[in-house]
């Protein structure tokens, strides 16, 4: 029984803050924590009501390593999962080392200033992260996180030889507002406005912002037409799957999301540099955040689903194949069992998840790990039971 922290009390926090309540036996006690006190307040209350538990809850600034190094002493937690924002992992990183805790994240290191995906920032930790002989989780969400958990299974149980990986994200809700994120508006956008780039024969390729598509069939949704990007996975599959010769990542997204996008990036307001205004710097992306809808406020009326999975190619036993690991989430059923969207719900269930394979020992090390690099068996048995059961379809 282990006592865990959780940092981030957005929507990822909340389903967080369920799973690891609903999961009594590996979480003895829980302990909430946000720059927002009202959003832990509001959590804990949702938690005490759905699974009759009590969680602890307290205020932090995370971008402050000091201030939350003193939060781990009192909280004493045995593993912290970071769920806030991805501009602190290296502030919790560096509290983690200095009070001697595990660390679980679900997105890489973004610096401020800079739109970057990289893990060199994190992966940077390794060599000090080992020599405390603790471990830190790398990207334990859905994508990255399952994604890479799917690749992990495919090449130990699936096939001899992995080819190619197209990991394909699908959100087929719809939430009835004219343009939302599913997530921190901020990093979302951030996201979406970069280069496409991809690992294709030993070099990166890279294409202008969303300038490839595709149709793919998804499990439950249908065809849907899915644009190419880069996201933070690749980055790590491409160094952990031998012999791989092209990886890519797709997300699909509707024609009206698309046109609010060109047109706030037209007009500048996607930019993250300062600009002056009325005698001050404000960043038009973090005013355009406070303009759109709260990720969170959207639970209530999603419906539809998401289909979110890993397509591979390559052999077995001599013959070529194909397969695709996938899952498929219902907005409507997550908002009923936890109060949160799909989106949300996929990447804190692996969250939860992850850091019940470090505190039950079935995932043990010391350094930094990217999720791909451990047993995925342990963690896909898991996984179903907790509210994500996954699916191999043969293509």
């Amino acid at each position: 029984m282990s006592r865990v922290l959780i940092i981030g009390a957005g929507g990822v926090g909340r389903v967080v803050a369920h799973k690891c309540a609903e999961d009594d036996h590996t979480f003895a006690h829980i302990t909430l924590a946000s720059r927002t006190r009202a959003r832990c307040e509001e959590i804990r209350d949702s938690v005490r009501r759905r699974t009759g538990r009590e969680i602890e809850i307290a205020q932090v600034d995370a971008d402050d390593a000091r201030q939350t190094a003193a939060l781990l002493r009192e909280a004493k937690p045995d593993v912290v999962i970071h769920v806030a924002l991805p501009y602190q992992d290296l502030s919790i990183m560096e509290a983690c080392l200095e009070v001697g805790v595990p660390y679980v994240d679900t997105a890489n290191y973004e610096p401020p200033d800079e739109a970057k995906f990289e893990y060199k920032w994190q992966w940077a930790y390794h060599d000090r992260f080992r020599d405390a002989g603790l471990m830190a989780l790398l990207g334990s969400g859905f994508d990255p996180g399952v994604t890479n958990v799917f690749c992990a299974y495919a090449k130990k149980h699936l096939f001899d030889h992995i080819r190619t990986v197209d990991i394909l994200d699908c959100n087929a809700g719809d939430h009835g507002r004219p343009f939302a994120t599913n997530f921190n508006p901020e990093i979302n956008i951030r996201e979406i406005t970069q280069p496409g780039r991809y690992w294709d024969r030993g070099e990166w390729k890279t294409t202008a912002p969303l300038a490839e598509s595709m149709e793919f069939d998804f499990p439950e949704v249908g065809t849907q037409r899915a644009y190419l990007m880069y996201h933070e996975e690749l980055e790590s599959l491409s160094q952990n799957l031998p012999g791989l010769e092209r990886i890519r990542f797709w997300m699909t997204f509707s024609e009206q999301y698309l046109t609010h996008l060109r047109v706030l990036e037209n007009v500048g307001m996607t930019r993250i540099d300062p600009v002056r205004f009325e005698g001050r710097d404000i960043v038009p992306i973090q005013f355009l955040k406070a303009l759109l809808p709260d990720p969170g406020s959207l639970a209530e009326d999603y419906r539809g689903k998401t289909s979110i999975g890993c397509l591979i190619e390559g052999e077995k036993a001599g013959e070529s194949r194909r397969v695709f690991l996938y899952n498929v989430t219902d907005h409507a059923e997550t908002y009923r069992e936890v109060g949160a969207q799909a989106v949300s719900y996929t990447t804190g269930v692996p969250a939860a998840t992850g850091a019940k394979m470090i505190a039950s020992g079935a995932w043990k090390g010391a350094g930094v790990f990217n999720i791909e690099e451990l047993d995925p068996d342990p963690f896909l048995e898991a996984l179903g039971p907790a509210g994500l059961p996954w699916h191999i379809e043969e293509r």
